[in-house]
């Protein structure tokens, strides 16, 4: 049986097979990810023996073909179902993944398969720090991080007997609460990435603030405070550290600023400069922060503050993959603009932006230079070793419809606390697992969105690699079973096992293209009529194929 079950196994991997239809449209793509194998068999036939009398065949009907026969998206659905019937029965017999004694509590769900493939390179020098252990994803999570070598600290509110017994005994256990930041100095201490899949217990509005809102502005904040501290006792300086552009607070900051005005359709005069009362000034508030504020009585005009840049030796923006700017705004759309020097060709000067819509009140605005374009069509992409010069510039021309009706886009008012480039890397430095809010009603949808996307929006300024992760409603069910659809644009309906939920916060650890993405997950659905056809990729997921590649690689970063 043993040989069988082997041959079985080995077959499996050297009949799979897959196909793709990119079906290209202006929504965002949906990917859909399934295993896809076939099974052929073969049999004695009489008729190709090469003795005796052959005999007539019987005359077949001709075959009728419509469009619906030969639709490869179709096709692979049909193809997948037929074999998953039959692949469930060769598991039944062999038992790879069934057994005939029920089974309790998560064993269901890790049993076997080719999701649990545990050879991780370096996994044994990473320590993860996993919070919302005991959630339905969390104590997942935690035996797949454990079976591929990772050394795993499990952050809980109440070390009691009914919580240790939900964790193995060879998780580092931390008592400590995302609510009160000073827990979590003892919790981040050590760890290399984080994986946070906590969540409220309710829809009050004071749960889902301390725990989805400000519960992950304190873990990012405290794992960032770790990594300067980690930095500076080796004398150095943490990759993970943002560098400052600007800073008000500082003394003579704002002299180093000046500011300059002209019209948009007259060119550009770097020489015209303001005066103090006309246009626009630039003071520093009670607060240190930068006042901008001013009048532009012209449409065709604009106003902007002018900086000149000098950084450390050794640090050029082409280290970094954006800037975070902590503003107050008056709720318009301002412009950040890059210009860089000739070069060493004597290249003219360049300038290149990036809008921005403020909103009232402070908030911190993350502007990947992903983002930035030439304002002359005909320039080459943005360089960020040549950027010398940053620049603020507000233009009546720019504002949305609702201030042109109301005749207030002359006037405007920014302040600025600081700001700082993001610093690059190549994996993900937390995980976060949000929630798509599919299955949620009314008041409470829009109380639960408020707050993940608030902890969201924390987590991609801080200046980590982040990767953000919204299964639709979580099912306890065992995974790898069934297709996985990815998607960005908030439009998922389907539920998602909560193994699979797990399988995919551990294929981003290691991912390059799972940093700074976030993006939803369900399982594979037929969508709606004119919602347009998915991308479609058939696939083994083993220890050779990972999935999760592919599946992000088409999807938008920075988001």
């Amino acid at each position: 049986m043993a040989a069988s079950v082997a041959g079985l196994a080995s077959g499996r991997q050297e009949l799979a097979f897959g196909f793709t239809r990119v079906h290209r449209s202006s929504a965002s793509r949906l990917v859909s990810f399934k295993p896809a194998r076939l099974i052929t068999a073969c049999a004695d036939d009489p008729s190709n023996s090469s003795t005796g009398s052959p005999k007539r065949q019987p005359e077949q009907p001709p075959l009728s073909l419509s469009l619906e026969n030969v639709n490869p998206v179709d096709l692979g659905r049909k193809s997948r179902k037929a074999f998953d019937d039959v692949w469930q029965r060769i598991k039944d017999l062999g038992q790879f993944t069934g057994s005939s004694r029920p089974r309790d509590g998560d064993d269901n769900v890790l049993v076997g398969g080719p999701m649990c493939e545990f050879t991780i390179p370096n996994a044994e020098f990473t320590t993860l720090l996993v919070v919302g252990a005991t959630s339905r994803v969390g104590r997942v999570l935690i035996r797949k991080l454990q079976l591929r070598g990772y050394k795993v600290k499990a952050l809980v509110r109440n070390a009691d007997p009914e919580t240790l017994e939900m964790l193995p005994r060879s998780v580092q256990i931390v008592v400590g609460d995302l609510g009160e930041p000073e827990t979590l100095k003892a919790a981040v201490e050590g760890c290399n990435k984080i994986i946070c899949c906590a969540a409220a217990r309710s829809y009050i509005t004071a749960d889902l603030y301390r725990v989805d809102n400000k519960g992950v502005q304190n873990l990012s904040t405290a794992f960032q405070d770790y990594n300067h501290r980690l930095a500076q006792t080796r004398a150095g300086r943490s990759s993970k550290s943002k560098l400052v552009v600007a800073k008000f607070s500082k003394a003579k900051e704002v002299d180093s600023w000046e500011m300059r005005r002209g019209e948009a359709f007259g060119g550009y005069d770097p020489s015209s400069k303001y005066q103090v009362n006309f246009g626009g000034t630039l003071d520093v508030d009670e607060n240190n922060n930068a006042d901008f504020s001013g009048f532009v009585p012209s449409r065709g005009g604009y106003v902007e503050m002018v900086k000149s840049l000098s950084f450390p030796s050794g640090f050029t923006l082409d280290r970094y993959e954006g800037l975070v700017l902590c503003v107050c705004g008056d709720g318009k759309i301002y412009s950040l603009i890059l210009e860089t020097s000739g070069g060493e060709y004597d290249a003219p000067r360049r300038r290149y932006y990036a809008r921005f819509l403020t909103r009232l009140g402070y908030s911190r605005i993350r502007i990947p230079f992903t983002k930035f374009r030439p304002m002359n069509e005909e320039d080459p992409p943005l360089d960020l070793f040549l950027v010398d010069k940053l620049a603020i510039r507000f233009e009546p021309r720019k504002q949305r419809s609702s201030f042109l009706a109301t005749g207030e886009t002359s006037s405007f008012k920014l302040l600025v606390d600081y700001i700082k480039a993001l610093p690059t890397g190549e994996e993900t430095d937390f995980i976060l697992v949000s929630c798509s809010a599919a299955g949620v009603e009314g008041q409470s949808r829009e109380k639960l969105l408020r707050a993940k996307q608030a902890g969201e929006a924390a987590l991609r300024n801080s200046g980590l690699g982040y990767t953000i992760i919204r299964p639709g409603p979580l099912m306890e069910e065992p995974g790898g079973q069934r297709a996985l659809v990815f998607d960005q644009g908030n439009r998922i309906t389907q539920g998602i096992s909560c193994a699979d939920v797990a399988d995919v916060c551990v294929k981003a650890l290691h991912d390059p293209t799972a940093r700074n993405k976030s993006f939803d997950v369900c399982y594979e659905y037929t969508p709606e009529a004119g919602q347009g056809l998915y991308e479609l990729v058939a696939h083994v997921p083993d220890k050779s194929n990972n999935y999760l590649t592919p599946a992000l690689s088409v999807l938008e970063k920075n988001t």
